[in-house]
């Protein structure tokens, strides 16, 4: 069923490599955009709801979540804040909460082993741990959408739906769906998709993945009845900058979080 929250949350991602922050297509052919601490503050002080930090190449290679990284962008932030990417155990979980992030995201490792999700969620909280789907379906039809994992790098034969479901049952608190498809393209949110997944769960989602202009958060937040919608390139680089994002949006009629 459907989520009942009525105010929309916009979010800001940084995707972070070897502790800059970069931005790709479809996962693929990263460039810079930045330092994450400056980022960070540049997106808050310009109405962000909420950053969220991804270590994106923690899992493929091994290590774990760049913690200090996640320490330098906390002090720079008054808006809440999630980090993500490596976070195997409740122990890592731990470490990124001490270092001053008010949520985490699991994607592979929750996968790996479900049981993760409710163990973060006993220990801090189910509104502390949401559950990353990176989804990819190609031309197929939303129920065939497949979850990926490992930065993008590997398919798992689960489908998307399912496991959203799965997670929200083992304590998730709120789905990140992301479209591999139109990530990083410009070409808006898999609509489809995300309202798929809203109406298989109660939890919040958040919607990612193709964000290009004003519009495209007005049809996610509509047709795709997300209950946040992240971007990253679109703020990074200039196009828009959050504030007029809100005014433009709230001049359309969808409900934004105040001031901005």
């Amino acid at each position: 069923m459907p989520s009942n929250r009525l105010t929309k949350r916009i979010i800001a991602c940084l995707d972070v490599d070897a502790g800059r922050v970069v931005k790709g297509t479809k996962f693929l052919q990263l460039r810079d955009a930045g330092d994450p601490a400056e980022l960070a503050r540049l997106h808050a002080d310009s109405g962000a709801d909420e950053i969220v930090l991804l270590d994106i190449t923690a899992t493929s290679d091994g290590r774990d979540t760049l913690v200090e990284t996640v320490r330098k962008t906390a002090r720079e932030l008054f808006v809440p804040f999630t980090a993500g990417g490596g976070i195997r155990t409740v122990e890592d979980t731990a470490k990124v909460f001490d270092a001053g992030a008010d949520k985490v995201t699991v994607n592979s490792a929750a996968v790996a082993n479900p049981k993760l999700i409710q163990d973060i969620a006993d220990r801090f909280g189910s509104q502390a741990v949401i559950v990353a789907i990176d989804a990819k379906r190609g031309e197929s039809q939303v129920t065939n959408a497949e979850v990926w994992v490992a930065g993008g790098r590997t398919p798992t034969g689960k489908r998307v739906l399912d496991w959203a479901r799965e997670a929200e049952g083992h304590g998730a608190g709120e789905i990140l769906l992301t479209s591999m498809d139109r990530d990083g393209t410009g070409m808006g949110f898999d609509c489809e998709l995300t309202a798929a997944v809203v109406e298989t769960v109660s939890i919040p989602v958040i919607a990612s993945g193709g964000a290009g202009n004003a519009q495209h958060f007005a049809d996610v937040f509509s047709a795709g009845k997300a209950d946040a919608a992240l971007a990253a390139s679109i703020f990074h680089f200039g196009t828009h900058a959050v504030a007029d994002l809100k005014q433009t949006l709230l001049r359309a009629g969808i409900p934004m979080r105040w001031p901005c």
